[in-house]
């Protein structure tokens, strides 16, 4: 993944037609810690024009708010060994 948009959804945001919520549930999919920065970048981008209170806005600074917890903090793993195995090392990071 990159930092480059779907070119259709740039457009429309580029030639002042409106941002829905849709759009930004889009960028939203299935993200992971591992795609989370770039998530979130894409989203501010689309939604840096838009009012305060604008559904499309108040959604994606809702998902920056997570995608930003989720790629700084990551998954956790860990789970117990079986019998003498020692439990998997946690991916946690912490806090920024």
């Amino acid at each position: 993944m990159s930092q480059a948009e779907e070119p259709e959804r740039l457009r429309r945001a580029q030639s002042g037609r409106e941002v829905t919520v849709e759009d930004v549930r889009r960028l939203m999919g299935a993200s992971t810690p591992h795609f989370a920065l770039q998530l979130r970048n894409r989203i501010a981008n689309l939604i840096a024009g838009l009012p305060a209170e604008h559904p499309a806005r108040i959604e994606g600074e809702r998902e920056i708010d997570r995608l930003e917890r989720l790629g700084f903090s990551g998954e956790t793993r860990g789970e117990p060994g079986e019998g003498e195995e020692p439990p998997l090392p946690s991916l946690e990071l912490g806090s920024r």
